[in-house]
């Protein structure tokens, strides 16, 4: 079982930057639309322009400053994009600090603080007991919450590391039949839930095309 979550669990934690930059930015907008952003807006804005062009030390520079003059919500965006732009530099260690600093934080909005403790989290999945894992996700991994598909892999990973895989399997199938889930993440998913013996296809067409089962992407 060790084999199978090294083939399939381990791609399934990488962070994809880019969905991060783009999250971040939107959280950002739609927290400064609902209030005055002045100064620092144009600062977020033109750090976004610096990553566009993928000039992340400069990008780095402006968020630093947003992070200092902005509010909570601009602040924890700020600390987020940092966080994303230290991966994009392989600086993991860096990463997982800026992220952990937004999940502690009490003032920042709960969308951030969700989205920094799930990517804490997958970064240093490796190194955590797989039950800090289940006890720090297990609230956002379930159906009906926004991050039920990337909290749900994950606690479906650690149950996995435990041994538990009556608990994995049909946490698996759950995230595959969830409608909101994006495809890629339904396919891996159902996958896992196949190999630990929990039927999780309903469409009997998709069954008879008979897939195999694929790494995730990175």
């Amino acid at each position: 079982m060790f084999t199978l979550f090294q083939r399939y669990g381990k791609p399934a934690i990488a962070v994809v930057v880019v969905g991060l930059l783009a999250l971040a930015g939107y959280l950002w907008w739609d927290h400064s639309s609902k209030q005055s952003a002045g100064e620092v807006g144009e600062q977020f804005t033109m750090a976004l322009d610096k990553l566009d062009a993928r000039n992340l030390p400069a990008a780095d520079k402006e968020l630093v400053t947003v992070e200092q003059k902005g509010g909570d919500g601009s602040a924890a965006a700020a600390k987020l994009l940092r966080a994303g732009i230290a991966l994009e530099q392989n600086k993991q260690a860096e990463a997982a600090k800026l992220f952990a600093e937004v999940a502690a934080d009490g003032d920042a909005p709960q969308p951030f603080r969700d989205l920094a403790t799930i990517r804490e989290v997958s970064i240093n999945f490796d190194t955590l007991p797989p039950q800090q894992v289940v006890d720090r996700l297990k609230p956002l991994a379930t159906p009906g919450n926004p991050w039920f598909g990337n909290a749900g892999e994950l606690v479906g990973i650690a149950y996995m590391k435990q041994n538990r895989n009556d608990l994995a399997g049909p946490l698996f199938a759950a995230i595959s039949r969830d409608k909101d889930v994006p495809d890629s993440l339904k396919r891996r998913t159902r996958q896992l839930a196949g190999l630990l013996g929990v039927d999780a296809i309903d469409d009997v067409a998709k069954a008879a095309s008979g897939d195999a089962p694929e790494p995730a992407a990175q």
